[in-house]
């Protein structure tokens, strides 16, 4: 608290003080400093940037694509397949070197007991690259 001494004048005071403010600024500076570091990473990873316009290579195997529909229905790169073939070609095309990407595609409303079953399949059968194809955000709306 301040207080005026000496003097006729038995007022108010007009100073503003500032050492509750320089209090609180002292322990906001010190919880920033012990959480900074925190924040930050500390492993840097280079990410890789997506394209959408890349030739494939040559020698590389072009990836198998799943649809999983939501009544349950499987198709192996657009042909219709029963999960026992299916299962049979995961096996087929995880001996293949190099070994080619399976590319999972589901209608939004399949439900994920269906995928899990595919993804517990496809890793039953060896394949250890997978993918999940999806719909760009605002990509379809009319």
């Amino acid at each position: 608290m301040s207080m005026s001494v000496g003097g006729n004048e038995g007022g108010v005071m007009a100073e503003i003080n500032v050492t509750p403010l320089v209090d609180v600024m002292l322990v906001l500076l010190i919880i920033f400093m012990i959480t900074a570091p925190l924040a930050s990473h500390k492993i840097k990873v280079e990410l890789p940037i997506a394209s959408l316009d890349h030739p494939p290579d040559e020698g590389q195997n072009h990836p198998i694509t799943l649809a999983v529909k939501d009544t349950g229905d499987l198709y192996w790169d657009d042909e219709p397949v029963t999960e026992a073939s299916m299962q049979a070609k995961l096996r087929v095309a995880a001996q293949r070197q190099p070994q080619p990407e399976l590319q999972i595609r589901a209608d939004k409303d399949t439900e994920y007991s269906l995928i899990s079953t595919v993804m517990g399949d496809a890793k039953a059968a060896g394949m250890v690259k997978l993918g999940f194809i999806t719909q760009a955000h605002g990509a379809g709306k009319q």
